[in-house]
C-alpha cells in the first residue's frame, strides 16, 4: 500500500483501515505467539502500513 493511494481516501475510511489493520497486526502477533504463523516478513510491512496511514490521517487533520 502507497501513501499516494492512501490520499484519496476520506477520514472515516482511514480510521476504518487504520482498526482494521490493527486487527490484522494482533492477530498476525497472536498467531506468531501460538507458533502458526508462517510468513513472519508480513508483520514489519503491516506496522508500516498501519503508519502510512496514520501519517495520511494526520496531514488530512491538520488542514
Amino acid at each position: 500500500m502507497k501513501a499516494s493511494e492512501l490520499t484519496g481516501y476520506s477520514v472515516e475510511e482511514l480510521q476504518k483501515k487504520s482498526q482494521e489493520l490493527s486487527q490484522e497486526l494482533f492477530n498476525l502477533k497472536f498467531q506468531l505467539h501460538t507458533g502458526h504463523l508462517e510468513n513472519t516478513a508480513k508483520i514489519p510491512q503491516l506496522r508500516k502500513d498501519i503508519a502510512r496511514v496514520k501519517t495520511v490521517l494526520h496531514t488530512k487533520l491538520a488542514r
